[in-house]
């Protein structure tokens, strides 16, 4: 199917006018205004002396430089700043809505112990001193470790303290068992496949040379929705000055919108388009022959296995017609090498094809010759910080653990190293904990800390992640929001926002690498403390002083910006200090130095390493999993208001958008008897039942799947804001396929059946919760 651009501008206008009606409704509702949670009374704006910091935001994890405003003692005011590579002097709704995360009520105010006897997930909790708190959990880590060993505790973290909890603290302890799901249950496919294709990982910032690329291939990619803010300035910007736009997904996305093709492929095929992209290359000769012939290695194993993926191979599978897959391929080749697929971020899919899929996405890039070349990838590295002078750990962070399977190393069954894990490129997942905990094989799992991870709504197979923490000897739980999953825990620590902390610098990957530096603008509310003092005072606790040997986050800071000639008095007068990067092929042959870091020091098509672990060595197509008959397959994806499930009860963000509905085609709604914003119940194929959630009947997306928005269903009677709202994506995730290269787990491997008939849950606007819950 292909859409004109006049078709685009008629949808374009009825959105823009259902937004205009959806502005007038709140209006009249609210004719107050909205009770914006940090905002002076009318006549007080910024009367006292207003103070700046410097900080870069944690309301996402593209991390962008921030200038906070401080006037009374509380934030009045954030700002990106234009010196920041990240921010350009702009940030999206959530960076502005930092200051009402840390103006939420809800928030964990005190270290909580679960009081004795009582049941995990029932709340009942006694209020304790850190003190207590840290001897309660030292306590039964000993225990474990005395019983089980060591690497009996396993460690998860996501967000910037992740570094402390689920590497350092980790590797000071002596445990293999640490996790993030920002590997396994996001990036991991696209890492492996770029380590053992380029030699270097992608970057988080995704290393797309936007500001020269002409032509822009986007297969599910959903930038404008999953909105990071530097990468949707940049998109927007090479639209506005004429770049070409192809969009693959089999949902008219905002992206889509925006392109001159709209490509509405079959779910779970992708990877025989792109086998087929590479054919017509090959096959026509449109490919950058000098380029291949100069970077590449297995070259002609590469062109001999994709000649049998023709685009009518493809069209069959796709059904994408095989004229409009040439003339794609085509067109990439007119532009070339100033044409880009970019990889995306969260790109575990369906598991058993995810590292193909990236490898063939890497391929048809190469293919293109635009590695390393403008308008394609740009090369990039981390600016180089030394540490501060520690021990050496016992441990390297991640070293394998309970997921890789036993291997005898002295007494501890473990795996000494990641090379020898259990897949390329991570050696442990974070689902893989989960059967451990619960069956003890390869070995017992009996304690837990979750810093910063939902783990019911990141997880699959919610219930067996219950069912594994009531095996548990000790869970520790390090978050800002009384969450679902933390109230199972045996110790609750609450972290103070990242308004009202230092952290340690972010070092980031980009074609300008530069080195940005946190600083609390306001005290910590409460008794919440930041994370590196939390792992550094229970390490004191747990004996591992030795590993901590720095009296305050100042002094390490400060040693560590002194190895480059800095120090944190200079970068709180600057916050950001940028390099000179080396983004081009020819800026390393200039330096006569090889970017490419793989054995072959060139680009590799063909992987002898994949072959002799018994792997396929070049990208093949494998037939996706098919559902039960009378379901949908249940695709999901991000807001650009919210992240993951953590900004559900920010008051600003929630007035922007309260709750999530579900994608369903106009002929299967009319089918199905279900009308447009109808709640209806979601069942997939496990009997596993979601909602009620409106439903969403739209032309805009295919008729054998739907499509939620990630982060809804809280279950959180403490979180007053999202507790109860929409339907939750993860509690349908009851089956998921791992891919065997990465370790990353496909979710998309679940089919939902829609129920109608389910009651309107009338809630309660946000507006008046809030007012409600300042009153309280």
């Amino acid at each position: 199917m292909k859409l004109g651009r006049r078709d685009f501008i008629k949808l374009s206008c009825a959105t823009v006018g259902a937004l205009a009606v959806g502005s007038t409704a709140k209006a009249q509702l609210f004719p107050g205004g909205f009770p914006n949670p940090f905002r002076p009374p009318p006549g007080k704006w910024f009367e006292g002396d207003v103070t700046t910091s410097y900080s870069y935001c944690e309301m996402c994890f593209w991390k962008c430089g921030m200038k906070v405003s401080v006037e009374g003692g509380k934030v009045r005011k954030v700002d990106g700043y234009v010196e920041n590579p990240k921010s350009r002097g702009m940030l999206c709704p959530r960076g502005q809505a930092a200051p009402a995360t840390t103006y939420d009520p809800d928030r964990l105010k005190k270290p909580l112990i679960r009081v004795e006897g009582s049941e995990r997930g029932a709340g009942q909790y006694r209020e304790a001193s850190w003190d207590e708190a840290f001897d309660y959990i030292a306590e039964k880590m000993f225990a474990i470790r005395d019983e089980h060993g060591t690497e009996s505790v396993a460690f998860m973290g996501h967000g910037t303290g992740d570094e402390w909890f689920a590497s350092y603290l980790p590797g000071a302890w002596g445990t293999p068992n640490a996790a993030k799901p920002s590997v396994s249950l996001c990036t991991a496919p696209r890492e492996t496949a770029s380590v053992y294709t380029f030699g270097r990982g992608i970057a988080g910032h995704e290393q797309i040379d936007w500001d020269e690329t002409d032509y822009i291939v986007l297969i599910g990619h959903h930038i404008g929705e999953d909105t990071h803010n530097t990468q949707l300035q940049q998109f927007a910007q090479a639209l506005t000055r004429g770049a070409e736009l192809v969009v693959v997904d089999p949902r008219f996305s905002v992206a889509a919108a925006k392109a001159k093709d709209w490509l509405p492929i079959k779910p779970a095929t992708d990877t025989a388009l792109l086998l087929a992209w590479i054919n017509v290359l090959i096959e026509e000769e449109i490919y950058d022959a000098e380029y291949v012939e100069k970077y590449t290695l297995g070259f002609e194993q590469l062109a001999e296995h994709a000649a049998q993926y023709t685009p009518e191979w493809a069209e069959a599978i796709t059904e994408i017609p095989a004229d409009t897959i040439r003339r794609i391929a085509r067109e990439m080749a007119a532009h070339a090498p100033r044409a880009v697929l970019p990889v995306g971020r969260h790109v575990v899919w369906y598991g058993h094809d995810d590292s193909h899929r990236m490898r063939a996405l890497y391929f048809v890039n190469i293919l293109l010759g635009n590695y390393g070349m403008p308008g394609g990838y740009f090369l990039c590295d981390a600016p180089i910080v030394d540490t501060f002078p520690a021990p050496e750990l016992p441990l390297a962070p991640a070293a394998g653990g309970c997921g890789s399977g036993p291997v005898e190393v002295g007494d501890s069954p473990f795996r000494p190293s990641v090379d020898r894990g259990k897949f390329f490129g991570t050696a442990t997942s974070v689902q893989e904990f989960i059967e451990p905990m619960i069956t003890g094989e390869p070995y017992p799992v009996k304690g837990l800390f979750a810093y910063g991870v939902n783990l019911f709504h990141s997880i699959p197979m919610v219930e067996r992640t219950k069912e594994a923490l009531r095996h548990l000897d000790l869970y520790v739980a390090i978050d800002i929001l009384p969450m679902e999953h933390v109230m199972w825990a045996d110790v609750i620590l609450p972290e103070c926002t990242f308004l009202e902390r230092h952290d340690d610098l972010n070092l980031v990957a980009h074609k300008t690498p530069f080195i940005q530096a946190r600083f609390p603008a306001v005290e910590p509310m409460y008794d919440s403390k930041p994370a590196w003092w939390i792992a550094r005072e229970l390490g004191i606790k747990l004996g591992l002083g030795e590993y901590f040997p720095w009296e305050d986050i100042e002094e390490y800071l400060d040693r560590r910006l002194s190895s480059i000639g800095s120090s944190l008095e200079a970068m709180a007068e600057q916050g950001t200090i940028v390099r000179r990067g080396r983004p081009y092929i020819a800026d390393w042959e200039r330096l006569n130095r090889n970017p490419f870091d793989t054995p072959s020091g060139q680009l590799e098509f063909y992987s002898e390493r994949f072959a002799e672990a018994g792997l396929d060595p070049l990208p093949v197509f494998i037939d996706p999993m098919e559902g039960p008959s009378g379901y949908y397959r249940l695709l999901y994806g991000r807001s650009p208001v919210h992240t993951f499930a953590r900004t559900h009860n920010n008051a600003v963000l929630m007035e922007m958008e309260s709750e999530n509905s579900v994608w369903l085609n106009t002929r299967e709604a009319e089918r199905l008897g279900v009308s447009h914003l109808e709640y209806v119940y979601l069942e997939n194929q496990d009997g596993v039942v979601e909602g009620p959630v409106r439903a969403n009947v739209t032309e805009r997306i295919r008729q054998d799947c739907v499509y939620i928005t990630h982060g809804y269903g809280h279950k959180a009677p403490l979180m007053k804001l999202a507790n109860g709202r929409g339907a939750s994506d993860t509690h349908l995730q009851t089956r998921y396929d791992l891919d065997p290269y990465s370790g990353g787990a496909g979710l998309r491997n679940n089919w939902v059946r829609i129920v109608p008939g389910a009651p309107d849950p009338q809630h309660k606007p946000i507006a008046q919760l809030v007012r409600e819950r300042s009153q309280a």
